[in-house]
């Protein structure tokens, strides 16, 4: 999944009845749109595109768009049931086509900017007339992020044990032996991949 330009900015939402919060704006009275302090990982697969990553149930609302300006040609805000870093479920009761592709965009953190990407719908689950309560929406496969919001996404996942291991690194006899900050961080970095690759549970404990 590639970086490239910056995504132009998404098109203004239809301004609502007074009263009502503006469509697809997170609320602070509101866990919608609020990144969870510990978000609840899901151990099981949601189908080919989170078979690498985790998925968090998370609902945040995910403004979709296709064109720009006067080409615009479709918008919605939907509901997430999951979300990974490959991709969402969304909930919904009108389905667009499998591969039809989309922009969007969607706050984890109301106080940090919002994630955009190009998305795909891989997937459709429409309403079963056997069970009332099954969920019906659209899968996301993520194929393109715009001015690096993906670090925010990704963030989500390992914010947790990356501030741990950054804390045993940085208490370390070695990371105090190192007086240059881009020494210290190139350091961690090779800290981190090496625990990664030899799964040392605590190898820059106090020394």
């Amino acid at each position: 999944m590639a970086t490239k330009k910056p995504l132009p900015p998404p098109p203004p939402a239809v301004k609502p009845p007074a009263g009502k919060p503006p469509a697809g704006k997170p609320q602070p009275s509101s866990s919608i749109g609020k990144i969870p302090s510990r978000p609840v990982l899901d151990p099981h697969h949601d189908g080919p595109e989170h078979r690498q990553f985790p998925r968090a149930q998370m609902t945040v609302p995910f403004r979709l768009w296709m064109g720009e300006g006067e080409e615009l040609s479709f918008e919605a805000t939907l509901r997430s049931g999951n979300v990974s870093v490959s991709g969402a479920f969304l909930a919904s009761t009108f389905f667009l086509p499998v591969g039809t592709e989309v922009r969007c965009s969607f706050a984890l953190d109301p106080e940090e900017e919002p994630v955009l990407a190009r998305a795909q719908v891989i997937r459709v689950e429409q309403p079963n007339t056997r069970d009332d309560k099954a969920r019906t929406g659209m899968a996301l496969r993520f194929v393109e992020f715009f001015e690096q919001s993906e670090v925010t996404l990704a963030r989500l996942f390992l914010g947790a044990r990356l501030e741990a291991f950054a804390k045993e690194y940085l208490a370390s006899k070695r990371a105090r032996s190192l007086s240059s900050e881009l020494d210290r961080c190139v350091d961690a970095l090779a800290a981190w991949e090496l625990q990664k690759v030899t799964a040392t549970q605590s190898a820059w404990a106090e020394e």
